[in-house]
């Protein structure tokens, strides 16, 4: 795929129009340079995703969200990560097919696009057979979307927020929620149901992921129901526990503690309670860092 759209990138929904092939820097804190933080197998994905072997994970650094609680700041701020070729994301697929990975995962992929489609045209014609998963924040566009169509297999999205007031105050963007629904539903429009393999890996699909907030389990009731309600069971809701306040927040104190036991459980009994069936839970302390990847170049 020609980068030629960078010169007035408009790839995610901040729309920037800024030149990245000139060197200048969007909202993702990225220039065209393809920059990889990590490529590894990573074990603490959803069960259909990392299975015994691990999921292909390829963790790109930038991010056009840039919430103030981010577990992975020092990549998507941009301050980790190698810059490196197409071609060489390309064998950096093939490595990770080679050393069993269930599926190629791409992090906050959204700003490199592009990049990512020409890596799958290179390594599919060398070989590439795994699904392709999209792990991103939800907070996508359609067009750019419409790109990825045939070249992904599994969506993992987040749906974050469904209130205004605090996509505004923690990430900056007002309209999360009516961008996120209508990139939802591109999403599944491309994927449709899920489909599983013998040993019970996603092949096919869409996880949904709600990483819950401390302070907001109203908004975390509404965002579920949402998803049950318009999606039913085409999707599978994952209901994340592993908020962890990695960095101390002066500006928003209400950031600086994990959700309670019974914050989680309330969620988790409400989703059961209005029908929800294809989801997943978290059991056991997740909010620790000790599952936050170390970003050292390992694999790139």
């Amino acid at each position: 795929m020609d980068l030629s759209i960078l010169k007035d990138c408009t790839l995610c929904p901040r729309e920037c129009h800024v030149d990245r092939t000139s060197g200048k820097r969007g909202y993702c804190k990225v220039t065209d340079e393809l920059v990889v933080a990590r490529a590894a197998l990573h074990m603490w994905e959803e069960p259909c995703i990392s299975g015994e072997e691990g999921s292909g994970t390829v963790f790109f650094s930038g991010c056009p969200l840039g919430c103030v609680y981010c577990q992975n700041h020092n990549i998507s701020k941009g301050l980790a990560g190698k810059i490196i070729t197409i071609e060489r994301l390309a064998e950096i697929f093939l490595e990770l097919q080679k050393k069993g990975a269930n599926n190629i995962n791409l992090v906050t992929p959204s700003h490199y696009v592009p990049h990512i489609i020409e890596a799958l045209n290179i390594s599919r014609k060398m070989g590439l057979i795994l699904p392709i998963v999209y792990n991103c924040s939800g907070y996508e566009k359609v067009e750019t979307l419409r790109l990825l169509e045939g070249y992904v297999d599994v969506y993992l999205p987040d749906f974050k927020y469904m209130s205004e007031e605090p996509a505004r105050k923690f990430s900056n963007c007002m309209d999360y929620f009516t961008v996120a629904a209508k990139a939802l539903v591109e999403m599944v429009r491309q994927v449709d149901e899920a489909v599983f393999d013998e040993r019970g890996i996603m092949q096919k699909g869409v996880i949904v992921r709600h990483l819950v907030l401390p302070g907001y389990l109203e908004d975390s009731k509404r965002i579920i129901k949402y998803l049950y309600d318009n999606f039913g069971d085409k999707i599978y809701i994952s209901i994340m526990n592993q908020y962890t306040p990695v960095i101390k927040n002066k500006i928003y104190p209400e950031l600086n503690r994990k959700i309670t036991e019974e914050e989680y459980e309330e969620l988790v009994d409400y989703a059961i309670e209005i029908g929800v069936e294809n989801g997943f839970i978290q059991e056991g302390e997740t909010a620790s860092e000790s599952f936050i990847p170390e970003f050292n170049g390992e694999g790139v």
